[in-house]
């Protein structure tokens, strides 16, 4: 590693324990899973929150905490025994995200948990890449297996067709990454050295400015370029500076 990325790195990792805390969660929106101490609520809660994850922060977190008042704060124990009747009866509106997109969000939920065990099960891939784009796109294909509305798939972000998968990257990292502050390490059959980093418009400029990112457009071959960079400067836990970045971006204007 040269002088100037070994200044970055150490640069980098001053900001990531400068924002890896407590304090962080209080205006995001895990703060949402971090409500429950089950498995499943967290992993649910998660997932769901980062699914409507973009936009305004304190929006999210409204709309987060709505979602949760219909699953009735048990997320897990609601999606399981809930019946077709209730499901319709859900009213849910954040953004794009709407009630017919939360109904079937249920229903494959329930799908899941009811025919593959675990929710961590299905984003395990054989395949040996050093990335989890081929896990995320077996949940992508296991997730809408069941009947749906095409325009429904837009919620999940698609790395086979170019996406740099924001939020469900964002979702992995909440539920790998074992930090004892912030994330959970609740799954325990994915190693964090695999994560990426959750690239958005905050995250994406600043890497630019740092020159960790040469091409213009968030993609998925940008976040490819991004992640071989931080992993440069920590090979087993690269994703770790998504608050470093994230960080800079939000509450410095870097």
């Amino acid at each position: 590693m040269g002088i100037i990325k070994e200044d970055l790195k150490k640069f980098l990792d001053l900001k990531y324990q400068e924002y890896n805390n407590l304090n962080f969660i209080e205006k995001d929106p895990i703060q949402i899973p971090h409500l429950f101490e089950k498995k499943e609520d967290i992993e649910i809660s998660a997932f769901l929150i980062s699914v409507i994850s973009w936009g305004n922060r304190k929006s999210i977190i409204n709309s987060g905490k709505k979602m949760m008042n219909i699953l009735e704060y048990s997320p897990y124990d609601f999606i399981i025994n809930c019946s077709e009747k209730e499901i319709k009866k859900i009213n849910f509106t954040h953004r794009t995200f709407n009630s017919t997109d939360l109904q079937f969000f249920i229903k494959s939920l329930k799908n899941i948990y009811k025919n593959y065990n675990s929710l961590e099960n299905i984003f395990i891939s054989k395949n040996k890449s050093e990335f989890m784009f081929d896990g995320i796109s077996n949940f992508r294909e296991i997730f809408f297996s069941i009947d749906h509305e095409k325009r429904i798939e837009k919620h999940i972000s698609n790395p086979k067709k170019g996406s740099c998968c924001k939020r469900i990257n964002m979702f992995l990292r909440w539920v790998v990454r074992d930090d004892k502050n912030v994330d959970f390490g609740i799954w325990k059959k994915i190693k964090k050295s695999k994560l990426s980093c959750p690239l958005d418009v905050h995250s994406g400029r600043v890497a630019r400015k740092l020159g960790l990112i040469k091409r213009k457009q968030n993609d998925i071959k940008s976040l490819i370029e991004l992640d071989k960079n931080l992993r440069i400067f920590d090979k087993n836990d690269p994703v770790k500076y998504d608050f470093s970045l994230f960080g800079l971006g939000i509450y410095e204007g870097f």
